[in-house]
């Protein structure tokens, strides 16, 4: 067994899962790098082997339940453990209140909140066996507020938060901690993406939405993936041991929470 410990993000072939995995690699982590996308994840494998830890890079969609526990089952016949669970994989939309579909409303979900229990159930069944481990999920500051034209999106992260604190009591006796972090507006391709379906739908320039928002930040700037990343790190270390079922929001004070 290697004496690292050993970590799982999903969605890491880029943007936040990306930085997270490389924080913790950093930080001594062996990182078992996930996402639906091969060559994402294979070049973010490799950054990580160049740290001198070990990796795995392994494709799977987090809301196919099957998937997620053979990854899982994949990482513990590797690495003979699995320490931390990240359940960092999430889509977005922008869509009107009055637009969204059943299938819009079911496909956020599959992903962004299916995904998470299945990442949480499958962490769960290894760790009870090791009896201590930690489940770090993906909300938002949108788990904490509503945001216009992201009804279902908002849907999805306060779920995530429901089922963080809910998880957190039933997990605690096994000595598994579960805790959420809670980004803002992050600069990567999914807040991109989101401010060119803004811009269509109020009729303005490409990144002017975007401006916009990052105006309302107090401490000036828009938030990087490494943000996120030095949190997460908190919760992956012994530092973070006594603290569970919190859902802390790191956005540069736009939100109080």
């Amino acid at each position: 067994m290697n004496k690292n410990k050993v970590a799982l993000v999903t969605g890491s072939g880029a943007g936040i899962g990306r930085a997270i995995a490389l924080r913790l690699a950093s930080d001594g982590f062996d990182v078992i790098v996930n996402d639906i996308s091969e060559a994402s994840i294979k070049n973010v494998s490799n950054e990580i082997e160049q740290l001198g830890q070990r990796s795995l890079a392994i494709v799977a969609d987090v809301s196919n339940r099957g998937q997620v526990f053979s990854m899982v089952d994949q990482t513990v016949d590797y690495f003979g453990r699995l320490d931390v669970m990240v359940a960092n994989a999430g889509i977005v939309q922008v869509k009107p209140l009055m637009e969204i579909t059943e299938e819009d409303m079911e496909r956020i979900f599959r992903i962004n909140v299916f995904g998470v229990l299945n990442c949480t159930q499958a962490a769960a069944k290894q760790m009870i066996k090791q009896k201590n481990g930690k489940i770090i999920n993906a909300s938002s500051t949108s788990g904490k507020r509503g945001v216009e034209l992201l009804a279902h999106y908002c849907a999805t992260k306060f779920s995530v938060i429901g089922l963080t604190q809910a998880s957190a009591k039933e997990l605690a006796p096994h000595g598994i901690t579960v805790n959420a972090y809670c980004p803002g507006i992050v600069g990567t391709g999914m807040w991109e993406e989101i401010d060119r379906q803004m811009s269509e739908y109020h009729n303005v320039p490409l990144g002017e939405s975007l401006n916009n928002r990052i105006k309302g930040i107090p401490l000036g700037r828009i938030e990087e993936p490494i943000d996120v990343a030095n949190y997460v790190s908190f919760l992956a270390s012994n530092d973070s041991n006594y603290m569970t079922g919190q859902a802390v929001v790191i956005d540069g004070g736009m939100v109080f929470s």
